[in-house]
């Protein structure tokens, strides 16, 4: 795509469904957060902090699979289903969406995220609502380049 291809603003980012896109987003990034974030936090009280064993592996999986499922479900015929910020700012590489949306769709996406850790931290009494961190010997640095790398993989 050629620089002077790229939309800022398409005449429809400028109607009232515009909005409701973004709110579509908010909410469905929102259940997928609670989803996934929820299963590891209770998975971590159930077995005592066994969440890098296999079977809290697997339990993690499959619970942001279905968050994810649930997610896409409920935006995908409203907003297009997007939740993750990657696949917006795909989106709008690949031209399908006018950098306006985009913005608006990071900000509602964001903001959902946000709001479940909220939702989590009080509905379990302020349990922390990090139930995954990096490995031993990985830096910030090295989770960054592997996490563009497989982002960019999968182009």
């Amino acid at each position: 795509m050629r620089i002077r291809e790229i939309a800022i603003v398409w005449a429809e980012d400028r109607h009232p469904d515009t909005l409701k896109k973004a709110l579509a987003e908010f909410f469905s990034t929102l259940i997928f957060v609670f989803a996934g974030e929820g299963s590891g936090m209770a998975f971590n009280k159930l077995t005592d902090d066994g969440s890098t064993t296999p079977a809290g592996l697997v339990a993690f999986a499959l619970a942001h699979g279905f968050g994810l499922f649930v997610g896409v479900s409920v935006s995908s015929k409203i907003s297009g289903g997007h939740v993750n910020p990657a696949v917006t700012f795909g989106a709008f590489v690949g031209g399908n969406i006018s950098l306006l949306r985009g913005i608006l769709y990071w900000i509602a996406q964001l903001l959902g995220s946000t709001v479940a850790c909220l939702l989590l931290k009080f509905a379990t009494g302020g349990l922390t609502t990090s139930a995954f961190s990096l490995s031993s010997g990985v830096s910030v640095w090295n989770a960054l380049v592997l996490e563009i790398v497989s982002e960019l993989s999968g182009w």
